[in-house]
C-alpha cells in the first residue's frame, strides 16, 4: 500500500551449499535479533572458495532489489586471517562481507558512498570462532542494521575496497575475421553456459554471421529464444543478463559439450563462407 513501511530485506550469497546447517544457523542468528526481517537466498551454490564467481553473481543480482536492502555475501578463503570484515554503504543499500574483492564489483556498479570496517564487537555474537564469521560477524551485523543501526556505528571508517577485476572478453583482428575471446563464467542449474562475452561485445556484428566455438563444437548464428531450435540442439543467445549464453534445448549444454566454468569461448565473425571452420558444427 502507498506509504506503508517496507520490512527490511537481507539477502544471503555463499559458497556453503545446502547439505550442511551453515545457512540455517545464519538465518537463526538473524531472526534471533530481528524476527521481522525478510531473508532472501540469492545462492549458496557458488563454487567453494570462488570469490570471482561469487562477485559476479552478486553483481548481477543486487540492482534488482529495493533500496535499503542489506546484502550479506560470504565466500571467504581467508576466514580467520587479518582480512577485514566490512560494510559498504551504496546508493541502493548495504553490502556486508569479507574485504577480499567479493563485494567490489557489485558495490562499484551501484555506487559506493562509504566503507566501514566492522570492528565494533557489540554487533557480533559474544563468542567468535575462527572458521564461521558468517554466523559470528556478518549475520548479526546485518540483523542489527535491519533494526536501524547506522552503518557508521559498526566500527571505524575504512579506506578503499580491495578491488576485483572480473575477466572481460578480448577482441582481435585476424585478417578479415574478427574474433572475440571469452570464457564460461558460470554454469547454471539447467546446464546453460554463461560467458563473459557481453551483448555490447558483439552488437556491431550481424547475428547470423557469428560462429561460436566451445570445446569441440561450433554453433553458427544467434537465436532469440531457447525454443528457436529443435529439442536436443545447441544454441547461442544473449540472455536476460546481457551475456552471451550457450544452451541446449531441453538439455544441459555443459554436459553435452563436456565443459564447465573457465572453458574458452571464441566468437568469430566470418565475412565470407564458413567452409574453412576448424571444427564440426553442433
Amino acid at each position: 500500500m502507498p506509504g506503508a513501511k517496507q520490512q527490511p530485506i537481507i539477502t544471503l550469497t555463499t559458497d556453503f551449499g545446502t547439505d550442511d546447517v551453515f545457512i540455517g544457523v545464519m538465518k537463526g542468528v538473524i531472526l534471533g535479533i530481528n524476527p521481522a526481517v525478510r531473508i532472501v537466498d540469492l545462492t549458496h551454490a557458488v563454487p567453494p572458495q570462488s570469490v570471482e564467481i561469487g562477485a559476479l553473481l552478486l553483481r548481477l543480482a543486487v540492482p534488482y532489489f529495493p533500496d535499503g536492502t542489506i546484502h550479506v555475501a560470504v565466500v571467504d578463503p581467508g576466514v580467520g586471517t587479518a582480512r577485514r570484515a566490512i560494510a559498504v554503504e551504496t546508493a541502493s543499500g548495504v553490502l556486508i562481507g569479507p574485504d577480499n574483492g567479493l563485494l567490489a564489483p557489485a558495490a562499484e556498479q551501484v555506487g559506493i558512498k562509504r566503507l566501514t570496517e566492522c570492528t565494533n564487537r557489540s554487533y557480533w555474537l559474544p563468542r567468535v570462532g575462527s572458521t564461521f564469521h558468517g554466523r559470528d560477524i556478518y549475520a548479526p551485523v546485518a540483523a542489527h542494521l535491519s533494526l536501524g543501526v547506522a552503518p557508521d556505528r559498526l566500527g571505524q571508517a575504512g579506506a578503499s575496497l580491495t578491488p576485483l577485476a572480473l575477466p572481460v572478453a578480448q577482441h582481435e583482428q585476424d585478417g578479415e575475421r574478427v574474433r572475440v575471446r571469452g570464457k564460461v563464467i558460470w554454469v547454471d542449474h539447467f546446464g546453460n553456459l554463461l560467458t563473459n562475452v557481453t551483448a555490447k561485445d558483439i552488437e556491431v556484428f550481424p547475428s547470423q554471421e557469428l560462429s561460436v566455438s566451445i570445446g569441440d563444437v561450433v554453433i553458427d548464428g544467434l537465436v532469440s529464444a531457447y525454443a528457436a531450435v529443435p529439442g536436443g540442439k545447441l544454441l547461442v543467445l544473449v540472455n536476460s543478463w546481457g551475456l552471451l549464453e550457450i544452451a541446449r534445448r531441453n538439455g544441459s549444454a555443459g554436459k553435452h559439450v563436456g565443459v564447465g566454468s573457465g572453458a574458452s569461448v571464441v566468437v568469430t565473425v566470418w565475412p565470407t563462407a564458413k567452409s574453412d571452420a576448424p571444427m564440426a558444427s553442433a
